[in-house]
C-alpha cells in the first residue's frame, strides 16, 4: 500500500518529465497521452487507497525519505492518508485529469503545447505532495512549487507584457505572505522541536500556555504561530489585502485558469488552515482574525465581480469570494464545512472556467461578455453546463452549492466570536451578490440578442469534444455530489479523525442539527431561510437588469459606486504607487545617495581626488637641484630634534 501510495505523487512529476524533455521527440500527441496517462494514475490510485483507508477506518503514515537529520530533528519526505488527504487526492487529481483532457482542444494550436502540459503535470505533482505531507517541511516543498509553477504557467504566453506582469504579481504578492508561513514554521519547530504534524498536533495542548518572551508584550506562542501561519495562507488562498494577484492570474491560458482556481493552488491555504485545526483551536484571537478575512473577502470581492465585462474575471472574483466563504467557515470553527465547501466548488468551479474557455474558443478568443449575447442557440452543451454551474454557485437546491455553502452561513451564526452576527449577515448578503454576478454572466453571454461582428456570428459552433466532454463529467457532480454526499460527509462525522474542534465549538454540529439530519431535511429548512431567497432575489434581479442591457445598467455605470468598484477599491493603484513606486523611488535614492554620490563619489573618486591631490603638491617638490634636497634633508633633521628634546623635557 505504500508504494501505491508513493506513485500518486510520482506519477504526475514522471508525466511532466516526459512531456518537458522529451517533448520535441515524441511529438504532441505523445506529450498530451504520457502527462493524461500519467495523471489518469494518480487519479486511479487514489480512489484505491481510498477505498482502503476508508473501509478499513485506518490512518496510513509514514515516513519514505529522510533528507537529514540535524541533532534530534528528523527532516523527511512523508506522507500522511486520512479522511481530509484523501478528499483533497481526489478533487485534485480528477479535476486535473479534466483539465488535461480539455486542454487537448483548447491548446491545440499553441507552439507551447508539450511544454503546457509538462507543466500542468508537474503542477498536479506540486499539490499532491502538498495535501499528503505528514510534516511540515514536505508541506512547505509542496507551498512553494505550487508558487514556482503557478508563475510559470501565469505567464505562459511571455511575449504578452500582461502576463508577464500578472506572474510577476502573483510571485511578489505571495512571496509576502510565504514570509509569514516560514515563520510560522520556525516557530512550529522552535516550540515542540520537531516539524511532524502527528508530534505537533499531540503536544499542543501543553504549548498552549507558552509564550513569546523576547516580545515587549507577551504573546501567545500558538497565536502568534497560527497567525504567521495564516499570513502564507491569505497569500496562496488570495484573501483580503493579499487577494490583488488572483484576479491577473487570468493572462494565463484558460485551462491553468481553471486548475489554480479549482483545485489546487488557492485550496491550499484552505487545507492548511484545516490541516493545522489543532493549533488554531487553541487561540480565540488566531480564529477571530481568520473570520473578520475572511467575511471581508467574501462580500467585497463578490461586489468586483458584478463590475467586470471579461468573462474569466468575473469567475476569478467568484472564485475569491467563494474561498472567503471557505476561510470565514476555518474562523468559525466549521473546518469540515469549509473543506465540504472546497470540495462542491471545486467542480463547479472548474465547470464555469472551462465553460468560459468554450465560449472563448467559439468567439475566437474574444473575452468580452459586451461582444457575445445570444450564445446558448449556437453553443447548447457550453449553455446547459454552464447554467448548472451557476445555479450550483448561487446555491440554489439541490445543486451541490447549495448544502456546502448554507451549512458555512449558520455555522457563521452559531459562532460565538466577536463579531459572528455581522458576518453571519454580510455572508447572506453575500448570497445575493453571487446569485446576482453568476446570472449576469448568464444572460449577457447566452441569452439576449447576439451582439458580435457577422463574421464571427458565422463560424460559431459548440468546441470539439475534447472540450465538451470534460464539461458534461464535472456537470455531473456539480449537479449531485453535494446532495449525495452532504450525509456522510458531515453528517456521518467523515472528517473526525482528521480534524479537531474543541468541545463546544463545532458550529457545524450546530448548524446541522437546526436544520435537520437529512439532504432532504437541509432542502426543506432553505424555505425559512433567508439564504434561499436572497439566491432567488439575486437571479431575478439578473434578469430584470440584464435581460434589456445596457439599458437598465447606464445609469449605475455613471455612479461613483460603479467606479469604485471598477478601480477595485484602488488596491492596484495604491500597491502600484506606495510598493511599487516606493521599490522604485527607494532604488533611485540608493542609487543617487548612496551609490553615486557616497560609494563612488566619496570612496571611490574621493580617494582618488585626494592622491591627485597630494600629488600634485608634492610633485612640487622634485626640482632636481641638490641644495633643495640638503635644506629638505637638513629642516627634517631640525625637525626631529626638536621632537626629541621635547619628549626629553
Amino acid at each position: 500500500m505504500n508504494a501505491l501510495v508513493v506513485s500518486i505523487p510520482l506519477a504526475p512529476l514522471f508525466g511532466a518529465l516526459i512531456a518537458g524533455l522529451f517533448g520535441g521527440r515524441i511529438g504532441r500527441r505523445g506529450a498530451h497521452s504520457a502527462a493524461i496517462a500519467a495523471v489518469g494514475w494518480a487519479f486511479i490510485a487514489s480512489v484505491l487507497v481510498a477505498r482502503e483507508v476508508i473501509g478499513q477506518g485506518e490512518i496510513i503514515n509514514f515516513d519514505w525519505y529522510v533528507w537529514a537529520q540535524v541533532g534530534d530533528v528528523r527532516l523527511s519526505l512523508g506522507f500522511l492518508i486520512d479522511n481530509l488527504t484523501i478528499l483533497m487526492m481526489l478533487v485534485v487529481t480528477f479535476v486535473s485529469l479534466m483539465v488535461h483532457i480539455y486542454t487537448i482542444g483548447y491548446m491545440a494550436d499553441d507552439p507551447g503545447y508539450q511544454r503546457f502540459f509538462s507543466y500542468i503535470a508537474l503542477f498536479t505533482f506540486a499539490m499532491l505532495m502538498l495535501v499528503m505531507s505528514n510534516n511540515f517541511l514536505q508541506l512547505f516543498f509542496g507551498w512553494e512549487a505550487v508558487g514556482l509553477v503557478s508563475y510559470l504557467l501565469i505567464g505562459f504566453w511571455h511575449s504578452r507584457p500582461a502576463a508577464i506582469y500578472a506572474n510577476l504579481k502573483a510571485f511578489l504578492v505571495n512571496r509576502v505572505g510565504d514570509l509569514g508561513f516560514l515563520l510560522g514554521i520556525g516557530l512550529v519547530l522552535a516550540v515542540f522541536g520537531t516539524l511532524d504534524y502527528s508530534s505537533v498536533f499531540s503536544r499542543a495542548p501543553e504549548a498552549a500556555s507558552a509564550v513569546l518572551s523576547a516580545l515587549p508584550e507577551q504573546w501567545s506562542a500558538i497565536t502568534a504561530m497560527c497567525l504567521l501561519l495564516f499570513v502564507g495562507a491569505m497569500g496562496k488562498s488570495a484573501q483580503f489585502p493579499l487577494h490583488v494577484w488572483l484576479p491577473d492570474s487570468m493572462e494565463g491560458p484558460t485551462p491553468i485558469s481553471a486548475l489554480i482556481h479549482a483545485a489546487t493552488m488557492v485550496t491550499a491555504g484552505i487545507f492548511m488552515v484545516a490541516r493545522m485545526s489543532p493549533l488554531f483551536e487553541l487561540s480565540t484571537t488566531a480564529l477571530t482574525v481568520v473570520l473578520t478575512v475572511g467575511t471581508l473577502t467574501a462580500f467585497f470581492m463578490g461586489l468586483l465581480g458584478l463590475v467586470q465585462n471579461d468573462i474569466k474575471r468575473v469567475v476569478a472574483y467568484s472564485t475569491l469570494s467563494q474561498l472567503g466563504y471557505m476561510t470565514a467557515a476555518l474562523g468559525a470553527s466549521a473546518y469540515s464545512a469549509a473543506i465540504f465547501h472546497l470540495f462542491t466548488h471545486a467542480f463547479f468551479k472548474a465547470l464555469l472556467f472551462l465553460g468560459a474557455g468554450a465560449v472563448i474558443i467559439a468567439m475566437h478568443h474574444k473575452q468580452d461578455m459586451r461582444e457575445m449575447g445570444g450564445l446558448r442557440r449556437y453553443l447548447p452543451i457550453t449553455y446547459i453546463t454552464g447554467l448548472i454551474g451557476s445555479l450550483a454557485l448561487a446555491g440554489v437546491p439541490p445543486f451541490s452549492g447549495f448544502y456546502s455553502k448554507d451549512v458555512i452561513i449558520e455555522a457563521v451564526g452559531a459562532s460565538a466570536l466577536p463579531g459572528a452576527i455581522v458576518a453571519y449577515w454580510a455572508l447572506v448578503a453575500g448570497a445575493f451578490i453571487t446569485a446576482l454576478y453568476s446570472f449576469r454572466l448568464l444572460i449577457l453571454t447566452f441569452h439576449g440578442a447576439p451582439r458580435m461582428d457577422a463574421h464571427v456570428r458565422e463560424h460559431l459552433r459548440e468546441p470539439p469534444w475534447v472540450v465538451t466532454l470534460p464539461l458534461i463529467l464535472l456537470a455531473v457532480p456539480s449537479l449531485l455530489v453535494g446532495f449525495v454526499l452532504v450525509e456522510p460527509m458531515l453528517l456521518g462525522g467523515f472528517f473526525d479523525s482528521a480534524i479537531v474542534v474543541t468541545d463546544g465549538n463545532d458550529t457545524t454540529a450546530m448548524a446541522l442539527d437546526k436544520m435537520g439530519s437529512s439532504a432532504m431535511a437541509m432542502a426543506s429548512h432553505s424555505v425559512y431561510s433567508p439564504v434561499f431567497y436572497c439566491a432567488l432575489a439575486g437571479i431575478v434581479a439578473a434578469w430584470w437588469l440584464y435581460s434589456g442591457w445596457p439599458a437598465r445598467t447606464e445609469k449605475f455605470a455613471r455612479g461613483t459606486i460603479f467606479n469604485i468598484l471598477q478601480a477595485k477599491y484602488g488596491f492596484d493603484d495604491f500597491n502600484d504607487w506606495f510598493f511599487a513606486g516606493g521599490a522604485r523611488r527607494l532604488g533611485r535614492l540608493f542609487w543617487q545617495r548612496i551609490d553615486m554620490a557616497l560609494i563612488d563619489g566619496f570612496f571611490v573618486n574621493g580617494t582618488a581626488k585626494i592622491i591627485g591631490t597630494t600629488a600634485r603638491m608634492v610633485r612640487h617638490l622634485q626640482t632636481g637641484a641638490i641644495y633643495h634636497y640638503a635644506f629638505l634633508m637638513l629642516f627634517a633633521v631640525a625637525l626631529a630634534l626638536l621632537w626629541r628634546l621635547w619628549l626629553t623635557q
